[in-house]
This record gives C-alpha cells, sequence and structure tokens, in this order.
C-alpha cells in the first residue's frame, strides 16, 4: 500500500485555529436587518388596517399617521405651542436625570462602600423600588402642586434606583488583587475609591444610567398624565380624549426620539469615558 505523502491533494489538514462560526442571520448589516423590520411591522401594521382587523378609531393607518408626523414637525419647526410644549417636557427631563444621576449616585456609593448602607438602608431602598411607583404620584402632586416639580419629583424617583444598583454593584466589582495592592502600598480609603474602585465600577454605573435614561422618560409624561401639565404629555391626554389617534401615535414617536437621543447621549459619554470597555449592540444599544 502506498503511504500518503503531505503533497496528497486528498489529504485534508485539521484546522488548527479555533474560529466562531457565524450564522447566515448575524452577518446582515445592522441597518438592512433594521430597514427590514420597519418595513415588515408597517406591512402589517397596514394589513391589519385593511382588513379592520381594530376598529379605524383606535389604529389609525400608517399613511395618516405619517401626516400626522408631518404636521407635528412642522410645528415644531414654526415654533408654535407644541414647540413649547416640547421644551417643558425637556426641561423636566432634564432636572430629573440629573437629581436622580446626584442621589443615586450617593446612595449607591453609601450601599457599596459602608456595612451600615449595605445591611441597613439597601434594604429599605429594594422595598421602596418594589412598591409600584406610579401609586406615589398623587402624593407627590398634593406635596408640590400641578406644576413642574411634581412631574420631576415622579421622574426621580423612578430613575434613580437603577443608577444606586449601577454604582453599588460597581463598586464591588473591584478585582481582589487590586485591593490587596492598594492595601499593601498604604493608600486610604478615599484614595481607594477614587482610584480604583469608581474607575472600575464606571461599566456598572453607565448600565444604571443607561436604564434610568428611559425610566426619566416614563416618569415624566406619566406625571403630565396625572397631574397634568403644559408639556407632551398632556397633548397626548388631550388628543385621546378627543379620539385622535394619529395625533396620539404622532406625538409618542417624537417623544421616543426624545427618549433615544437621552440615552444615546449616556451611550456618547460612556465611550469617552470607558474606552477600554469593548461594547456591541447588545451592550450599549446605540453601536
Amino acid at each position: 500500500m502506498s503511504q500518503t505523502t503531505d503533497t496528497d491533494p486528498h489529504t485534508t489538514t485539521p484546522d488548527t485555529v479555533w474560529s466562531e462560526h457565524v450564522s447566515l442571520i448575524d452577518r446582515i448589516p445592522r441597518s438592512v436587518a433594521m430597514a427590514g423590520l420597519f418595513l415588515a411591522f408597517l406591512a402589517i401594521w397596514q394589513l391589519a388596517w385593511s382588513l379592520q382587523l381594530v376598529s379605524p378609531i383606535i389604529l389609525p393607518s400608517p399613511g395618516e399617521t405619517a401626516r400626522d408626523i408631518v404636521f407635528v414637525g412642522q410645528n415644531l419647526f414654526s415654533g408654535d405651542y407644541m414647540l413649547t410644549a416640547l421644551r417643558v417636557t425637556v426641561t423636566e427631563v432634564i432636572y430629573s436625570f440629573a437629581l436622580a444621576i446626584l442621589i443615586g449616585f450617593s446612595l449607591g456609593v453609601l450601599v457599596g462602600e459602608t456595612v451600615f448602607g449595605e445591611r441597613a438602608v439597601m434594604p429599605y431602598l429594594v422595598a421602596i423600588d418594589t412598591m409600584p411607583k406610579i401609586a406615589f404620584a398623587p402624593l407627590f402632586i398634593a406635596w408640590l402642586g400641578f406644576g413642574i416639580a411634581s412631574k420631576v419629583a415622579l421622574a426621580t424617583f423612578i430613575a434613580t434606583f437603577p443608577i444606586i444598583v449601577g454604582t453599588a454593584a460597581g463598586l464591588h466589582a473591584a478585582d481582589e488583587n487590586a485591593r490587596m495592592l492598594f492595601r499593601t502600598m498604604g493608600a486610604s480609603r478615599l484614595q481607594t475609591l477614587m482610584k480604583m474602585k469608581l474607575p472600575t465600577g464606571l461599566p456598572h454605573f453607565f448600565t444604571g444610567l443607561k436604564i434610568a435614561s428611559v425610566g426619566v422618560m416614563a416618569g415624566a409624561i406619566t406625571g403630565e398624565f396625572l397631574g397634568g401639565g403644559k408639556g407632551f404629555g398632556e397633548l397626548i391626554r388631550v388628543a385621546a380624549s378627543q379620539l385622535d389617534t394619529p395625533r396620539v401615535f404622532s406625538l409618542i414617536i417624537y417623544l421616543s426620539l426624545l427618549g433615544l437621543a437621552t440615552f444615546g447621549s449616556v451611550v456618547w459619554i460612556q465611550r469617552r469615558f470607558v474606552f477600554w470597555q469593548k461594547t456591541s449592540a447588545a451592550t450599549d444599544g446605540m453601536a
């Protein structure tokens, strides 16, 4: 029998380097995949409206919604009353997010850095977070009135807990060897916190911020629903009471754009401060 040599064309050389198999669906560019899903959604929406699976009073057609989106955009660019309402909502979101960051970071450091915070304070924070936060809206309105303060309070209340958890988890994420090194070098507790724990925990902190950036928008709009006001939430409430569903849809779409802008701002800042962390569409949502 003849021996097979290295030059035998029928000889197969086994792969010695591991390579991950990428499925066909994962090879689709993100822009193409998103466009395809959007077109499929529009097609299903149009089909449901054409077959009258849902009453046209409740579900407008994509064309009606598109025309109202254009109308709202023209109103915004002309500086009419909708722009004033948008400014009110944006102001509520900015104030609420800033307060949530301040309160959430402070409590997160207390919980993550002290035994008292972890054992005594954290259980109360968890208990409060498990409560239905919308139920607090009447209390905030009774305490702070129907102005912007009650909306800011509710939105801050909703957005604070994710930041607390993210900050505390980040402080606990520091490597034990790094902790030992800092103790060996005689670093104080504050130096260890500022130079090791906080930089290491930034990814967790920004994860909490991204969750809070979504919750703060929901809190502001919920406050306007329940407590009146002059923002976009009030415009949606009025349009819904008049069964103007195309207007409701278009206002919701513009609010979603505002929410995406808030979330995208957090992601942009994260990429500047946590540049060493490898991100993906699954981790930051905005890759």
